[in-house]
């Protein structure tokens, strides 16, 4: 049995090295890991309710410089595996 692993593209570089049609966001409850994914997810409702959660929380002030989304890792990954299918 073969484990499908989600095609998020996973970076730790340069805002420069953002494929054309993605966006950054920080994920993590503590340890804040940075992940490059489809501008298409912003339309998916399971994805607007994280934005609404990261609405909450920081309002339009992220502290990473860029959209931080405030959930768990495997969460997030389990959520736009389920994304791409």
């Amino acid at each position: 049995m073969a484990i499908r692993m989600p095609r998020i593209i996973k970076k730790s570089v340069t805002s420069g090295d953002v494929p054309k049609g993605h966006f950054v966001v920080y994920v993590g409850e503590n340890q804040k890991k940075r992940y490059v994914i489809p501008i298409s997810f912003l339309s998916q409702p399971l994805f607007q309710d994280l934005l609404g959660q990261a609405e909450d929380e920081f309002g339009f002030d992220h502290p990473m410089g860029g959209l931080t989304i405030p959930c768990r890792e495997d969460i997030f990954i389990d959520l736009t595996s389920r994304l791409r299918n």
